[in-house]
């Protein structure tokens, strides 16, 4: 069975920093880009982040650019979020999100909430 496990999301002042983690089973997860992808509050999906499978080329989102940082950990099927500098605007859910050709695999996300 496939899954996608967040977790590390919670309450944090603007400012702080909090780091995600998303553990993976149930497939090669060396064998998957990933990213993260949230939602805002009565808003659509947004993409953050996403790094490639051997975790050699990484990109983000111009919200997020300077701020976040996306990281794996293939030995440990782990995929990992460091967020600093975070804005009352981060507040949202955070998915993981695997991918490969033909194959879409989403975790059931982590609530992030920034907020003074």
């Amino acid at each position: 069975e496939v899954q996608l496990v967040e977790s590390g999301g919670g309450l944090v002042q603007p400012g702080g920093s909090l780091r995600l983690s998303c553990a993976a089973s149930g497939f090669t997860f060396s064998s998957y880009a990933m990213s993260w992808v949230r939602q805002a509050p009565g808003k659509g999906l947004e993409w953050v982040s996403a790094i490639t499978t051997d975790g050699g080329d990484t990109n983000s989102g111009d919200s997020v650019k300077g701020r976040f940082s996306i990281s794996r950990d293939n030995a440990k099927n782990m995929l990992y979020l460091q967020m600093n500098s975070l804005k009352p605007e981060d507040t949202a859910v955070y998915y993981c999100n695997a991918h490969n050709i033909g194959r879409d695999y989403w975790g059931q996300g982590t609530q992030v909430t920034v907020s003074s």
